[in-house]
């Protein structure tokens, strides 16, 4: 079955970068959206960043600017370049996957939309 395996996440200053990696295997990877969630304790998952099967690319409004999501269909991976970390993006950070025609340009931000998850990968922000 699909494997998504985030990496990359850790305990940073505020200001600082992190770049968190998601390797994808048993699926074939171009013919899925990949998505970035995270979630805070007490709260519900939502969305940070997704890239389409032709990159069409969108992010939530309290990264734009900061975090920049990238896939590379040859590695199977896609990423999350995360720079001015804010105390406020602590959280479990969670790889996915949609599989979605390649017309798709906007890719969903529901979290029930996507077919498979990762484990997660914990990002913490300190002051």
């Amino acid at each position: 079955q699909v494997q998504l395996v985030e990496s990359g996440g850790g305990l940073v200053q505020a200001g600082d970068s992190l770049r968190l990696t998601c390797a994808a295997s048993r699926l074939t990877f171009s013919d899925y959206t990949m998505g970035w969630f995270r979630q805070a304790p007490g709260k519900e998952r939502e969305f940070v960043a997704a890239v389409t099967r032709r990159g069409g690319v969108n992010a939530v409004d309290s990264v734009k600017g900061r975090f920049t999501i990238s896939r590379d269909n040859a590695k199977n991976t896609v990423y999350l370049q995360m720079d001015s970390l804010k105390l406020e993006d602590t959280a479990n950070y969670y790889c996915a996957a949609k599989l979605q025609p390649f017309y798709v340009l906007v890719a969903p931000t529901v979290p029930g939309s996507y077919d498979h998850w990762g484990q997660g990968t914990q990002v913490t922000v300190s002051s």
